[in-house]
């Protein structure tokens, strides 16, 4: 088995700022679209004021947003998430043997919307329980969705992740990545996570004392192998209830 951080949501090079925390509620905001390949606007996800205040003015209510993952809420999908990726990022997932039964814990920039700091916190998950190669044929139920990656294809491995997932309803200190005070790339690691045991960070001085982690800056999934270790799926268990926890 194998859990994945995904790196998602606003952050200083995309979108340019944090997403925020309202009333305790950790809000990601979805990048916005670079590629004409989106139907939906800031505004449409009543988020433009949000994006307009994390972009200093330069997004608003009319700018098109590259909304993904996509979770749903309502009807006979309820409790679903919906994510694609492709190019190298989708090329590292496959090279990593992600598939069917993995989980996708997505995390990104956030910040108290009057003083809070920037840190970097889980918000959602995603159970995989399908992979769709949209070289083989775009789904129309992706298409009705409005989803980005069906509207139209982004590369030639673009690939629909669909499961089991949901969105945190609350920021809790049990989901929060960022040491207290430190810079957000300053991590206090699971105890189970250890040198050589996530992609992207094979250089022994990003394992610091203390269990911290200093995490990299650039890249979107970073692959953990668990294996069959217990302590790793109880740390999941627990963050995935708190996510559901409302």
């Amino acid at each position: 088995m194998r859990i994945i951080f995904s790196r998602k949501g606003f952050d200083s090079s995309a979108g340019g700022g944090p997403s925020p925390i309202v009333d305790g509620r950790p809000i990601s905001l979805p990048i916005p679209d670079s590629k004409g390949a989106s139907r939906t606007t800031f505004g449409d996800r009543g988020l433009g004021g949000y994006a307009a205040k994390a972009s200093r003015g330069r997004l608003g209510d009319d700018n098109l947003c590259h909304d993904d993952p996509m979770f749903l809420e309502a009807g006979v999908h309820a409790k679903t998430c919906v994510f694609g990726q492709c190019g190298a990022a989708q090329t590292h997932l496959e090279r990593q043997g992600v598939g069917v039964g993995d989980v996708f814990v997505f995390f990104g920039l956030f910040a108290e919307e009057a003083t809070g700091e920037p840190h970097h916190r889980i918000f959602g998950y995603l159970r995989v329980e399908e992979m769709m190669h949209l070289s083989e044929g775009v789904p129309q139920e992706l298409i009705d969705l409005d989803h980005p990656h069906a509207i139209a294809m982004h590369a030639s491995n673009d690939v629909i992740w669909r499961g089991e997932g949901q969105v945190a309803a609350r920021a809790s200190n049990a989901l929060r990545l960022t040491i207290p005070g430190g810079p957000p790339s300053l991590w206090r690691r699971p105890a189970w996570l250890k040198h050589g045991g996530l992609s992207y960070h094979d250089r022994a001085e990003r394992w610091l004392p203390g269990g911290k982690l200093q995490s990299v800056a650039r890249g979107q999934e970073f692959v953990a192998d668990i294996g069959r270790r217990q302590a790793p799926r109880d740390w999941l268990a627990e963050v995935i209830a708190e996510i559901k926890a409302s």
